[in-house]
């Protein structure tokens, strides 16, 4: 991840002049990008953000079995307590959709619906923690608690999650392959880890990625236009690192206020007045089909999304160029698989 911090960064952006005023300082006439241009750009990028790597931490513990487990697993409404609920249903990565279900909250199996937007599942065990406020330092502590939660899956206890598995013959061999050396296979915590195992593998491959891999042709000039002012105007101040986010927690209206002031953010988990209104900053890979967006799923449109948070974070009030070029890069985030 960029170590800059963010009020470094901010500093030295604004003594060079691009946050000095209400609007970029990038121009919005058309840009040719040839080779040299690309290159620098290039460069930046990888200063910036980096590739991707091949492997989630933990999958080194990994093994076919586990994964194969933990696909099934995901997959299976077996484990709400009205049988009408699976990880899949809030975290969609079937028929081509983005790890999320599309939804400003998602419904839980009695028909309840949560106050808070379904982050993407894509990409998701490389952040720094998991939640948007970050209450569960990994995938495997992710996967418990939904399970469990009244207004999620509802299933009352781990001990009849864990029964409804070991009715089941498949299951219980699975378990056994997946955990061969474990004394009791079928085990909640091992069920988590077979869901992480599974979820590990959701690694994204897009054209931002082939850019960087030096490919001059993977990105369009209003792709590489949209990069240069996603750079320039500071929102690499949070969206760092390969994942263009997930690496920090930051404060939902830094300048200007978001309008959702009922959720207190990483202070609910902190008890830390300093944390209010603090989540984590979320990826930007696959944005473009993971919306509506923001914490509360509060903005619906990727365009809308990038001119408020603009203005929120950053005290900029972009243009129409401007928010197009960026929206056209992010959509370069997407991975050539969905």
């Amino acid at each position: 991840m960029n170590k800059i911090s963010p009020p470094t960064l901010w500093l030295s952006l604004t003594a060079i002049g691009l946050l000095s005023g209400p609007m970029s300082m990038i121009s919005e006439e058309a840009v040719s990008y040839d080779k040299a241009k690309k290159a620098e750009l290039r460069e930046l990028a990888t200063t910036y953000f980096g590739v991707l790597p091949d492997a989630m931490p933990g999958s080194e513990n990994d093994n076919d079995h586990r994964r194969h487990l933990g696909e099934k697993l995901y997959f299976d409404t077996l484990l709400s307590k009205n049988n009408t609920q699976s990880c899949n249903s809030c975290h969609r990565v079937d028929q081509g959709l983005g790890g999320v279900d599309n939804a400003p909250g998602s419904t839980g199996a009695f028909g309840g619906v949560g106050d808070r937007n379904a982050p993407t599942v894509l990409n998701a065990g490389f952040q720094l923690a998991q939640f948007w406020d970050g209450r569960a330092a990994d995938l495997q502590a992710q996967a418990k608690g939904p399970v469990l939660n009244p207004g999620e899956m509802a299933m009352p206890s781990e001990e009849a999650v864990l029964d409804r598995l070991r009715m089941d013959d498949t299951y219980r061999a699975l378990f056994v392959k997946a955990f061969p050396e474990a004394e009791t296979a079928l085990t909640y915590d091992n069920m988590a880890e077979a869901i992480a195992a599974f979820e590990r593998t959701l690694i994204t491959k897009d054209r931002f990625d082939d850019f960087q891999r030096g490919d001059d042709e993977a990105l369009s000039d209003l792709e590489l236009k949209g990069l240069e002012t996603f750079t320039g105007i500071g929102c690499t101040t949070c969206h760092t690192g390969p994942l263009l986010g997930g690496g920090m927690y930051q404060k939902v209206g830094l300048v200007n206020p978001y309008e959702n002031f009922s959720d207190l953010g990483l202070e609910a988990v902190t008890k830390e007045e300093d944390d209010r209104y603090k989540f984590k900053v979320p990826t930007l890979r696959n944005v473009a089909i993971t919306g509506p967006y923001f914490h509360d799923g509060g903005v619906s449109t990727l365009n809308f999304a990038v001119r408020k948070m603009a203005y929120m974070q950053l005290g900029l009030e972009l243009s129409t160029e401007q928010t197009e070029a960026i929206v056209a890069f992010l959509g370069a985030l997407t991975d050539k698989g969905r």
